[in-house]
């Protein structure tokens, strides 16, 4: 299989966002956000997914944090789509369960070519520390836009929100290393009886 790496930046008048990836990694991380909450949940999907993820930002934090974890979202997406390529030899679909104490939430992603996020995760409280939990559904909402999946993300139960969404997280990192891993008996194939994705 090719080299699967990928760096993009996105800069607009709100934020100015690079992402670089290697979705063959061994999960190393480094982040540099103004975000640490967000920075420790994309720790999750480099350490669950097995992606070397180098992500930078520089946004709007003196009005909140929106357009930063939404933009983040976006280029993280956009990187996606590049580094994956034409998707012969994937396995496509990948899905994982993952508890954490009394929470547990499922992720199931299919890379699809046909954005669509189904997002069922009831929060028990409308922050963690300083963070709007509001703005988890806009970083998945940009990544699945861009990254062009089909995502069906649900908090199946969890008391502590912290746990709720640090679940979802390594669900989507241990969901993304199956749905990318090589697909020995599919080498070369697309998998998909259209023959694109």
């Amino acid at each position: 299989m090719a080299e699967r790496k990928a760096t993009v930046e996105r800069n607009t008048l709100e934020t100015q966002v690079k992402v670089s990836l290697d979705l063959d990694g061994t999960g190393a991380a480094r982040f540099d956000t103004g975000v640490p909450f967000l920075e420790h949940m994309l720790d999750q999907i480099a350490r669950h997914g097995l992606i070397d993820l180098d992500i930078h930002c520089r946004g709007d934090l003196h009005i909140d944090d929106h357009h930063t974890v939404e933009d983040i979202g976006i280029t993280l997406g956009q990187a996606f789509a590049k580094a994956v390529g034409d998707k012969k030899g994937i396995q496509r679909y990948g899905h994982a369960y993952v508890p954490l104490d009394e929470a547990l939430s499922r992720v199931v992603i299919d890379f699809s070519g046909r954005p669509g996020l189904h997002w069922n995760v009831p929060f028990t409280r409308a922050t963690v520390g300083r963070m709007d939990v509001d703005l988890f559904l806009e970083f998945f909402q940009g990544f699945t836009n861009h990254a062009q999946v089909t995502l069906h993300v649900d908090n199946l139960r969890g008391v502590n929100s912290h746990h709720q969404i640090e679940t979802v997280f390594k669900a989507f990192g241990r969901a993304l290393r199956m749905a990318l891993a090589e697909d020995p008996r599919m080498a070369g194939v697309m998998p998909s009886t259209k023959g694109c994705l």
